[in-house]
């Protein structure tokens, strides 16, 4: 049986599968981050929440994919877990 690494690796391969994928990539990495946050604080979702004025079934939601918060959302999150929000723009890379 492969592993979720190798199907990955093999899904990508495909130009139009990588193309949504890497549409997607400022959503995961904004999910990532909260919830790395979130972890590395050893806070629930449901302290988030109380923190936030955020339901819990709304933190679950995005750090789930299921729901895109607005940018006033992401920055009380933020606020919650008492770090600032940072954007920022880069190049994209070329393509060869």
């Amino acid at each position: 049986m492969s592993s979720y690494k190798d199907y990955k690796e093999k899904a990508l391969s495909n130009p139009e599968v990588k193309a949504e994928y890497d549409a997607l990539q400022p959503e995961y990495d904004l999910i990532q981050a909260m919830i790395d946050a979130r972890n590395s604080q050893n806070i629930t979702q449901k302290e988030l929440a109380e923190r936030t004025g955020i339901t819990q079934a709304d933190i679950s939601r995005i750090e789930n994919g299921t729901r895109n918060p607005s940018l006033a959302m992401v920055k009380r999150i933020a606020a919650g877990l008492g770090m600032q929000l940072r954007l920022e723009f880069v190049p994209t890379p070329a393509k060869h």
